[in-house]
């Protein structure tokens, strides 16, 4: 039997950062052509090959003169000039401005011989013949002119090393004709995912044998350009020892970092911990945060010295905040990027949330407005002019194998590790995934159904949770969401603030044509049918309930004995489409469902009744302009209903 590898010492947070930056991330210089170097650091200093601009040049439209020819000119007593002719921008002057004369000039054109300043043409009239032209102010020599050299003078240090090439470095780089630049190499880092349950996305899925998407190869991969890296994806390595050597040896080989996500927690199957004893160093092996604990950090033996080695936790939201943690900082300081601008909220919970592990956890949270606009945000360590209201903060934790999470995760609370718990109403600071995060306009959360995926995406950045309708209005009563939508009993709505709703059909999907012949209910308890069913916070599965209910009582039998006799009544799904779908895959002979989802799907659809579903808001928000947008869209849910069938206005 093989030994498990146990956690037993879990480094703390501040070796892992030591060993990180103990590797080697590659570095050096590489030329770039300029079009491509947006984004890169400047590896060299560079000086000015030439004068910017090469050549006096006029900086307005109008006349270039001499200004001795100018002076004491006036409105009154305007100098008068004879015109020699014109200078347009891009052409070498072929005029010389002599004594009493002036000639026509254009923007950016260069001074033809003689001129030294160049009077703007609101300033002059021209006579009639067109042979002459009034000047009507004085001068003085280089008005309106830019000599050779004022923007940038040859032999002048224009950029240092360190540099980060923005638009702005660019242009100037542009000005001096230089079509190539010396930056700082990225590093190429390797990625693999780790696992024979993976597949990569547009690859054929096989879920009845287990399979997932690769979600942490692209995740991964997209964080790494982000942080200045090359990205280098791998073929996913599956948990034989020898496959995952050959794939490691051969990203160490080509890579300056490797990282791989998957196979490093404790268990018989992760192969991974010893490929890196056996081909390299091992540094570190576990660390005491949360998500993190199976984190590995090391060298790999690969081409003429080690590569250095992380190895990320396998769920996604783990990997991702693992990467930024840890691995970003390394990869951007190899790069010569400074550090982006941090951006914090000052908030408070929303709720409680018990954590005794003793560990540091990096909790993902969202954020809410209470309607009077955030408070105290914070970027790049200044308070934000007029900021008012205060800002919630809710824990965002589905487990971390949920990808979800990775989108309805604004930031992170930073838990010490002595903290066994967050009260509500407790002040808390997160911190951003970007400076460029703003809280949701309409946080709302409740029953999933395909009228409300319309009318949400009529509004502006809404985030919507769907929970079922049980889950849906507990949250609402504790005041975190700013609405929640919940179908059923039109009682339930009683204690809210109703912004409208609409009615739908509900029932029982099955195969096309309804082969079975299910009609009602009582088939189900009486036939060899399979059902797939709908979670208990779902409000489908209420109404299912009751169904049933009705029917036991009918029959003078309990409840219980009802739902015993039914095969699958306790097997659930999440979704309103999941049910149909396991029949359409022929893994049901029914399924709890909507007549839209039937159509949908050409599916048969066996009516039990109509629902109402209701959209409620959080009395203390009903002010605030995404609850306001809702209730605007739901005023006209009717033509969102038009084309979904079994659907109608409350």
């Amino acid at each position: 039997m093989t030994d498990r590898k146990e956690f037993r010492d879990l480094a703390p947070p501040e070796d892992a950062h030591e060993a990180i930056a103990s590797l080697d991330l590659g570095g050096g210089t590489e030329t770039v052509p300029l079009r491509e170097a947006r984004g890169r650091v400047l590896a060299e200093r560079v000086d000015a090959e030439l004068d910017v601009p090469g050549f006096d040049r006029a900086s307005m439209d109008g006349y270039a003169v001499r200004a001795r020819d100018t002076f004491g000119a006036d409105e009154a007593d305007p100098a008068e000039l004879d015109l020699v002719g014109e200078v347009h921008a891009g052409a070498e002057p072929d005029v010389t401005v002599e004594e009493g004369t002036a000639a026509e000039i254009s923007t950016g054109a260069v001074m033809p011989p003689g001129a030294d300043s160049v009077v703007m043409v609101e300033k002059t009239d021209e006579a009639e013949g067109n042979d002459e032209v009034f000047v009507r102010t004085s001068l003085a020599p280089g008005d309106n002119v830019m000599l050779a050299g004022a923007d940038v003078a040859a032999g002048e240090r224009t950029l240092g090393p360190g540099t980060e090439l923005t638009p702005r470095e660019i242009g100037l780089l542009s000005a001096l004709g230089i079509e190539e630049v010396p930056v700082r190499a990225k590093p190429r880092v390797g990625i693999v995912s780790t696992g024979d349950e993976l597949v990569r996305p547009g690859g054929d899925l096989n879920s009845d044998a287990g399979q997932i998407y690769d979600v942490n190869s692209y995740t991964v991969a997209t964080a790494v350009e982000e942080a200045g890296g090359e990205a280098v994806l791998y073929p996913h390595a599956g948990d034989d020892y020898e496959e995952m050597e050959r794939i490691l040896t051969e990203a160490a080989e080509e890579c300056d970092l490797v990282l791989s996500s998957g196979s490093t927690s404790a268990s018989a199957v992760d192969v991974i911990y010893r490929v890196i004893e056996e081909r390299g160093d091992l540094l570190l092996h576990g660390v005491a945060v949360k998500p993190g604990k199976p984190m590995l950090i090391g060298r790999l033996d690969g081409g003429d010295s080690p590569s250095a080695y992380v190895g990320l936790p396998g769920y996604p939201v783990s990997a991702l905040t693992i990467f930024r943690t840890f691995v970003a900082p390394a990869i951007r300081e190899a790069t010569g990027l400074p550090e982006p601008r941090t951006a914090t909220v000052d908030g408070r919970m929303a709720v409680e949330e018990r954590y005794g592990e003793g560990r540091r956890r990096l909790m993902p949270v969202g954020l809410v407005e209470d309607g009077a606009g955030p408070e105290g945000q914070r970027a790049g360590g200044g308070n934000a002019a007029g900021a008012r209201g205060d800002t919630l903060v809710y824990p965002v934790d589905k487990g971390s194998g949920a990808t979800t999470s990775l989108v309805e995760a604004d930031g992170i609370v930073d838990v010490p590790p002595e903290t066994e718990y967050l009260a509500a109403g407790e002040s808390v600071e997160v911190q951003l995934f970007s400076p460029d995060v703003r809280p949701p306009s309409l946080y709302a959360v409740g029953e999933d159904d395909p009228a409300l995926s319309r009318l949400l995406d009529r509004l502006d950045r809404p985030r919507y949770l769907s929970l079922g309708t049980r889950e849906g209005l507990r949250r609402l009563r504790n005041g975190v969401p700013d609405a929640a939508v919940a179908a059923g009993d039109p009682e339930i709505a009683a204690d809210h603030e109703v912004l409208g709703g609409w009615t739908r059909e509900w029932g029982l999907v099955v195969p096309e044509g309804n082969p079975n012949d299910v009609s009602d209910v009582a088939a189900l308890v009486d036939r060899d049918l399979r059902l797939i069913n709908r979670g208990t916070d779902s409000g489908l599965r209420t109404a299912l309930d009751d169904a049933v209910a009705a029917l036991a009582e009918e029959r003078d039998a309990s409840r219980r004995e009802l739902t015993d006799a039914i095969d699958g009544y306790e097997l659930t799904v999440k979704a309103h489409e999941s049910p149909a779908r396991k029949v359409l895959a022929g893994e049901a002979d029914a399924g709890l469902g909507l007549r839209a989802t039937a159509a949908k799907l050409d599916l048969g659809f066996v009516s039990l009744g109509e629902q109402d579903v209701r959209v409620l808001a959080n009395p203390d928000r009903t002010g605030k302009a995404g609850v306001e947008g809702l209730r605007t869209a739901v005023e006209n849910v009717e033509s969102v209903l038009a084309d979904l069938p079994g659907y109608r206005p409350a």
